[in-house]
């Protein structure tokens, strides 16, 4: 019942945002391929993050 004033956590965030990223990168791989593998970099680069803050909390 709380649970909706739990703040997220650094990497939930980037959880959220890397989801958001991958989906617009598979949306734009039909009409433009070089957008598409640029939002994938940028997941790729937030994926990173994540596995450093889980090693490194």
């Amino acid at each position: 019942m709380f649970g909706i004033f739990k703040k997220k956590s650094e990497i939930e965030k980037l959880e959220d945002k890397y989801q958001k990223l991958l989906k617009e990168a598979y949306t734009l791989s039909t009409s433009n391929r070089k957008l598409s593998d640029s939002k994938t970099a940028e997941a790729n680069d937030i994926l990173n993050q994540m596995e450093l803050l889980k090693k490194n909390p």
